[in-house]
Order: C-alpha cells, then structure tokens, then sequence
C-alpha cells in the first residue's frame, strides 16, 4: 500500500467527474446503452411533466455514446480541468459544471433540435474557452481567446448547418458561451 503514497487526488471536481463518468460508461456497456438511454441522456421532446425530466437536465453530462466519445471528452477534459480548476478553485468549478448543464440541456430542450444530448462536450467547451482567461492581465483581452471563440464558433455553426448527425452543436456553442460569461465574470 506503500505505493499509494506517491498519487495525489490533484483535481477533486475534475477527478471526481471522471471517475463517476467512467463508472456511467461501464453501466453504458453493460446494459448495452440502456442506462444512458433512460438516465444519462435528455431529449428535446421529453415530457416536463416526468420529474426524470429535470433530472436528465444535470446527469446527461454524465452519460457518453460510445468509449470513443467518452475518451475523446476526458482526454480535453483531464489535460484542461486541473488547470481551470486550480485558478478558479473546486467549488466555484462545481458551479460552473452544473450552470452549463443545465443551460445545455434546457437549451437542447427549447432550441428543439431533435437530438438526444448526452456526453460532457458542453463542459469541454466551456473549459476550453475558461482556459484562456487564467492568465488574463487587467484590461487586456488576450488573442488566444479571440481565436479560440474564432474559430470554435465558426467550426459549431458550420458543422450545425452541413452536418446531419446526432450532434448537438447548440449544446457546444452554449458550453463555449458559458465559458465565456464564467471568464468575465470571475476576472
């Protein structure tokens, strides 16, 4: 057990989401998607008077298509998070997790894009564009964060207009625009 002594629990949110994430993409595959279809995913056309509803709201994040999809979402996630989460703090994070799921999965439900939102895409945007504030100077915008919204926003709305796939770009450009509030508002 000595071993353990030289592993830090460095990123309590971003650890925490990856572990509960992984432990969801285990169920995913056991259950052959079941658990993500019925827990881990909203729907623009589910019912508001299902309490399950309001729920799902938060939990999507949680839930992921395939390994693929969940190992694409953890690899930005686990190279960004620990930075974000050390500038900003793990309770102020916690926050901003649980803010963009909620604007993602009320927005997939208004915007009404006949997708099924799962995954943590809305928070890796979110990071992703939170990023580039944690070295921002007083009254300075850095270029960095003008090319990322750049080229992110350009790359979203592209994709949602030639793209006929199960994606839900709205659900990215609300996490990237949820970075983007979180950056001001906490410089």
């Amino acid at each position: 057990m000595e071993y353990m002594s030289y592993f830090q629990y460095n990123s309590k949110v971003i650890l925490t989401f990856f572990f509960l994430s992984l432990f969801v993409m285990i169920i995913h595959t056991l259950t052959k998607a079941e658990s993500t279809k019925y827990i881990f995913s909203t729907y623009s056309n589910s019912s508001l008077l299902n309490p399950l509803t309001y729920v799902k709201f938060f939990t999507y994040v949680l839930g992921h298509g395939d390994w693929d999809h969940f190992i694409h979402n953890f690899l930005y996630i686990l190279l960004i998070g620990p930075m974000v989460e050390e500038k900003y703090g793990s309770y102020e994070l916690l926050v901003m997790f649980l803010i963009t799921a909620a604007v993602g999965g009320i927005g997939n439900r208004i915007l009404k894009e006949n997708t099924v939102a799962y995954g943590a895409s809305g928070i890796v945007f979110m990071l992703i564009v939170l990023s580039s504030f944690v070295n921002l100077e007083a009254g300075k915008i850095p270029i960095t964060l003008v090319l990322i919204i750049m080229f992110y926003i350009i790359q979203e709305i592209f994709a949602g207009i030639t793209k006929k796939d199960n994606v839900s770009h709205s659900g990215h450009l609300l996490g990237g625009a949820c970075g983007l509030l979180f950056g001001f508002y906490f410089r």
